[in-house]
């Protein structure tokens, strides 16, 4: 079948949704399946002061993301798409983003009788509160309702995720569960090297935050978390795997955190695999991908009970999933993991073998069976 997926984020920017488009288009070409990627160019996408045309993919015109360098969104492109698709028209396509682009190929699709999909997998409602315009999350949860119910289906990665959406009038609201890939995130990556690099040896403490160094991430309570296991281990060291907006403010302040950078590939599987400790403060998350690829490199984590921890975290087994926005708890939760390395070993080992068995390959295979039943049900009608 042909499918065409439109996205305003993809590699080599790193952020979930990204990793996510990336992955689902990857499972689909691995099925047989002809895609063609729709996104906006990114700034250094030029070859000899001319643009060049990745294979497969159209690229149309974005803008800077305000308040996040280096992230980019789509302006409108309907005009585009409406000539791409009638020229090569797909059976259905997944719309990953929100934005002017997402926007502009949801209505083009429905002006052409295309079944389209989307993908919830950000809460901006809470985003704009965390940047201080709280009085316009409900104006935004309408405009992000009033966008996905214009889709045939909204795919979402939890069922906690789809019971609230369908409670606050989503329609066909459908469950994709995520994967891990666990031959990268794999604990055989440690590297002492790295971790001496940290200032740490063998036996000291690696704390780790991984992801958006960004106010909507609920930074400063991984910073209390961690000034409390530094009163009990005085040696121990946090380390920030990551960029964004928040990170100048908070490196000057905090000198002795260790701030690593945007990792990819290998060398953040092995940033993941050489700490010991994994904090996720976030509480703005669909998802989370982090923690499963925390858990997948054996690194126990404290998380809230939400997203990838509800589903796949279990509290005492694998770290501890901490009661929905209890700050206290989860100070208290990550001084306990830190306190014991046999029991944080321990715990690594279960969650690694918590999350073998979820196969990329499935979460293709079900996406494919999505997309596809819209195309027969469209067919049909």
């Amino acid at each position: 079948m042909r499918y065409a997926i439109v996205s305003e984020t993809y590699p080599p920017e790193v952020n979930g949704v990204a990793l996510t488009v990336h992955a689902l288009e990857t499972g689909l070409r691995a099925r047989g399946h002809q895609v063609g990627m729709i996104r906006p160019r990114q700034a250094d996408e030029h070859i000899d002061g001319k643009h060049s045309k990745p294979m497969n993919q159209t690229l149309v015109r974005g803008a800077p993301l305000p308040r996040y360098p280096g992230l980019r969104f789509g302006l409108p492109a309907g005009r585009t798409l409406a000539a791409l698709w009638r020229k090569q028209r797909p059976d259905a396509i997944y719309v990953a983003t929100e934005g002017p682009l997402g926007w502009s190929a949801v209505r083009t699709a429905r002006k052409l009788g295309i079944p389209a999909t989307t993908g919830f997998h950000t809460r901006f409602d809470e985003y704009i509160e965390r940047y201080g315009a709280g009085f316009l999350t409900p104006v935004a949860f309408a405009w992000m309702r009033r966008f996905h119910n214009m889709a045939d289906a909204t795919i979402v990665p939890t069922d906690q995720l789809a019971d609230f959406l369908r409670s606050r009038g989503f329609r066909e609201v459908q469950v994709l569960r995520r994967a891990v890939d666990t031959k990268l995130f794999d604990p055989a990556r440690r590297d002492r090297a790295l971790r001496a690099s940290w200032g740490l040896g063998d036996d000291a403490l690696a704390v780790m935050y991984l992801g958006r160094v960004a106010p909507e991430k609920n930074l400063d309570l991984a910073i209390a978390a961690f000034r409390a296991i530094q009163k009990q281990q005085p040696s121990a060291r946090f380390v920030w795997v990551g960029d964004g907006p928040a990170r100048a403010a908070i490196e000057a302040a905090h000198p002795d955190f260790v701030f690593a950078g945007v990792q990819r590939g290998e060398m953040l599987a092995r940033h993941f695999a050489s700490a010991d400790l994994f904090v996720f403060p976030s509480l703005t998350e669909t998802f989370g991908n982090v923690t499963l690829e925390a858990m997948a490199s054996a690194v126990p984590t404290v998380a809230f009970d939400y997203g990838a921890a509800r589903e796949h975290l279990r509290a005492g087994m694998h770290g501890a999933a901490v009661p929905f926005g209890d700050r206290d708890a989860f100070v208290r939760a990550a001084v306990h993991v830190s306190s014991d390395a046999r029991m944080r070993r321990a715990m690594g080992a279960q969650a690694r073998v918590a999350v073998a068995q979820l196969n990329p390959e499935s979460v293709a295979r079900n996406f494919d069976g999505i997309l596809a039943g819209l195309a027969t049900q469209r067919s049909a009608a």
